[in-house]
């Protein structure tokens, strides 16, 4: 048992001396050149991952989030636009309906002038035919009392003819009737 344990010492002397040797690494169990090798390992691993994988992707994440504020700005452009148009396009109609309404203002006001116009010129036609009218009935009337005055000459003339019996010459009778035309006028 004396050779166990002397091997045993043996060992625990060469574990304090690789311990003493590596240092803290060793006496946590750790080989230090394993270590290194596997940091090495690490560090090439995580740069071929940063520069093939991980730059190229956040560059993306980076151009998508860039497009999609550039998305949204254009959105909030459009919808001021489409506001801007929609307030515009409601201003034309708004004009375009106090346009309208002087149009037809206007269409009434001149439609109230014409019929004036028209009433007017009626009532001169009217007032024309009428004084037309009167002038004929005064015409007739004046061929009327002639004619009268004619007749009644002419009847006086028989009527003395028979009274006095004798034939008045045309001459005579011209100068009766005139005479008298001009006693009854």
């Amino acid at each position: 048992m004396k050779i166990i344990e002397t091997v045993h010492a043996s060992e625990e002397v060469q574990t304090v001396e690789t311990a003493a040797e590596g240092g803290v690494l060793a006496s946590l169990g750790i080989n230090g050149t394993l270590f290194a090798a596997q940091l090495f390992n690490f560090t090439l691993v995580a740069t071929i991952l940063w520069f093939l994988i991980l730059k190229p992707l956040s560059k993306k994440l980076t151009d998508r989030q860039k497009m999609i504020d550039d998305s949204i700005k254009n959105s909030k452009k459009i919808e001021e636009n489409l506001a801007k148009s929609e307030e515009k396009f409601q201003e034309k109609i708004n004009q375009a309906k106090v346009e309208s309404n002087k149009i037809v203002e206007r269409a009434g006001e001149e439609a109230g002038k014409a019929a004036e116009a028209v009433k007017t010129k009626a009532k001169q036609e009217i007032e024309t035919l009428i004084d037309q009218a009167k002038k004929n009935i005064r015409h007739e009337r004046e061929e009327m009392k002639m004619e009268i005055k004619k007749e009644t000459a002419a009847m006086i003339v028989l009527a003395l003819e028979k009274i006095l019996s004798e034939k008045i010459t045309d001459k005579k009778d011209k100068e009766l009737i005139d005479e008298m035309v001009k006693k009854i006028q």
